[in-house]
């Protein structure tokens, strides 16, 4: 089986479904790995690191959903690369389905199988699959900072010889993934 992935549009998503460590831990399962040309070098990631585990990479992302059996992409594929699927294809990602219907249609209609990750349940078995907690964790260290930012003042306790500056107060509204996460960082702050 070949387990393929390819460019996501980098105008909306920077992130990739595929590094050169979990290339090898897929390929250590006995399946093969093809990805597109300069896959990850917006991140700094060059085609050599991703050749040196033993991935294949194609000059295209039509070459690479052509060829694979399975498909792994961070975001649902566009009209364009629907075309590109083979039929019985699995594809798996955050699919979005109640956003991008169009698109799971037409996936349907070419009898490709779907895993959207974003639909597994939050549960412990499960947690290896989670692609949703590590986003909110983020989402949390970065309200903080950029509330921080804009806060135009000092946040920390400062004692000096001309006096003490309090704390600034934090409010944080949820005790979420995202929330328990930006009260962490504003304490920590």
């Amino acid at each position: 089986m070949i387990v393929g992935s390819i460019k996501e549009d980098l105008s909306s998503e920077k992130r990739i479904s595929v590094t050169p460590e979990t290339a090898k831990n897929i390929m250590g399962l006995g399946l093969k790995v093809c990805i597109e040309k300069d896959y990850a070098t917006h991140l700094g990631i060059d085609d050599n690191e991703y050749k040196k585990t033993g991935v294949e990479i194609k000059d295209s992302s039509s070459e690479v959903l052509n060829s694979s059996n399975l498909i792994i992409k961070v975001n649902c594929p566009s009209e364009n690369e629907i075309s590109f699927l083979k039929e019985k294809t699995i594809l798996v990602g955050m699919l979005n389905p109640s956003k991008n219907k169009d698109q799971i249609d037409k996936i349907i209609k070419k009898k490709i199988k779907t895993f959207s990750l974003e639909l597994l349940p939050r549960i412990t078995r499960a947690q290896s699959m989670d692609v949703l907690s590590s986003q909110s964790n983020l989402a949390g260290y970065r309200a903080v900072i950029d509330c921080v930012a804009e806060f135009e003042k000092a946040v920390p306790m400062m004692m000096t010889a001309a006096g003490t500056v309090p704390a600034a107060k934090v409010l944080v509204i949820g005790a979420g993934v995202a929330g328990l996460q930006a009260i962490a960082t504003a304490k920590r702050l």
